[in-house]
């Protein structure tokens, strides 16, 4: 008789040289289209973060609503902040200790002054199910059409995903003019593909705040994106 175990798995290390970087914040409210306007105040102080190939920048979502408050769609509408609201950076640990430079600065976003506190670090997620509320798309293209070229990215980017859903659209003003970004969901990833994803992004704009990704309970993402 022949009787053969399963080899053991062999532990696979999730590579950690990139990790968020999350600051308190004291701001009541900003434009809800702050992209240009906060990237570049922080380029301001971060001379080296547009530059620098793996830094991002989280734009700030708020909640969609509350209290009787519902989450304005207007691109000129103001967000109202709460405290729990942090500003987050996305960034290679050799940059960290430069990027803490931000803390005790206070930016003025179009008007809108915010103060920036003190940072912790924070690892990128260990999951199955990755979420980008805005990924850079052309507006005249399909939901069909962009996910084709998500999935071309993708590839490119050796990641293994074949489960991926396209959520709603938003705009943007920048320096270049007007832009169209799509949420997309991406399910059944392994681990070391969502740490790589979240490390390389999607598409272009990282510094603006559009293709990077978060950890996501699951489809009511996308679904929720939808009513943002």
């Amino acid at each position: 008789m022949m009787w053969e175990e399963d080899e053991p798995e062999v532990p696979v290390k999730l590579a950690d040289d990139v990790v968020d970087l999350v600051f308190n914040i004291e701001c009541k409210s900003l434009p809800l289209d702050h992209s240009y306007a906060l990237s570049s105040a922080i380029q301001g102080l971060l001379p080296w973060f547009e530059a620098l190939e793996q830094s991002g920048l989280h734009l700030i979502h708020g909640a969609a609503s509350g209290n009787g408050w519902i989450r304005p769609e207007a691109s000129d509408a103001v967000l109202y902040v709460s405290r729990r609201t942090r500003l987050t950076l996305r960034l290679p640990r050799s940059h960290l200790q430069q990027a803490q430079a931000l803390s005790g600065e206070a930016l003025d976003i179009a008007g809108h002054i915010l103060q920036i506190g003190k940072a912790r670090e924070k690892p990128l997620a260990k999951t199955d199910i990755l979420f980008s509320r805005y990924v850079l798309s052309n507006e005249q293209d399909s939901d069909e059409d962009f996910l084709k070229t998500a999935m071309a990215e993708i590839k490119r980017l050796e990641i293994n995903c074949r489960k991926l859903m396209p959520g709603r659209g938003h705009q943007f003003q920048t320096l270049q003019g007007t832009v169209f970004t799509r949420s997309l969901m991406l399910a059944d990833l392994s681990f070391e593909d969502a740490i790589r994803l979240q490390q390389a992004g999607l598409g272009q704009g990282r510094k603006q705040g559009f293709g990077l990704f978060i950890p996501h309970k699951g489809i009511q993402a996308v679904n929720q994106a939808k009513q943002d």
